[in-house]
């Protein structure tokens, strides 16, 4: 649990969330606009098969706040993952609780010229794992040369491949 940070405005090419730029923070329409993107956002997560019971997402200015419990580690993260990488998101406050416990993954940004092999031998010291990273990212990626700047994508520990 904890408090991650996102560029705000890297998740559009995916999760695109519809927010009007409003001047007027907290405003009905704001909230209403919030609440949208925050339903919208839990249907995504169910959409790709991660489960949570009891999820929540509530969102407020630039920031969600997700509950609910996750079956296992993998399943926390990714979820924080699919939360932080919309546009208009830069924090997410994850206060997901975890059924079955196991090593935390490392979130890793994505930069202008990483590829999955690049990003592999960094966090590895081979390249030739980058299927261990995008594994670990699926359902979200659907194309290993699909990685995109401000993007953060999670990296697993060697010895769990889910």
């Amino acid at each position: 649990m904890g408090l991650f940070s996102f560029i705000k405005d890297a998740g559009k090419k995916i999760f695109g969330i519809d927010k009007p730029n409003t001047k007027e923070i907290g405003t009905k329409d704001e909230r209403e606009e919030n609440s949208k993107a925050a339903r919208k956002l839990e249907q995504t997560i169910e959409d790709l098969n991660l489960k949570a019971e009891n999820l929540k997402i509530h969102i407020e200015n630039d920031m969600a706040v997700v509950s609910g419990k996750a079956l296992d580690q993998a399943t926390r993260e990714k979820i924080i993952l699919v939360i932080g990488n919309s546009e208009g998101i830069s924090q997410v406050d994850d206060r997901l609780d975890v059924e079955n416990t196991e090593p935390e993954a490392v979130f890793h940004t994505v930069e202008r010229g990483d590829t999955l092999s690049k990003i592999s031998k960094e966090h590895y010291g081979d390249p030739n794992r980058y299927p261990v990273i995008f594994e670990a990212n699926k359902p979200m990626l659907q194309d290993p040369d699909k990685i995109y700047p401000g993007q953060v994508l999670r990296i697993p520990p060697l010895d769990d491949v889910r």
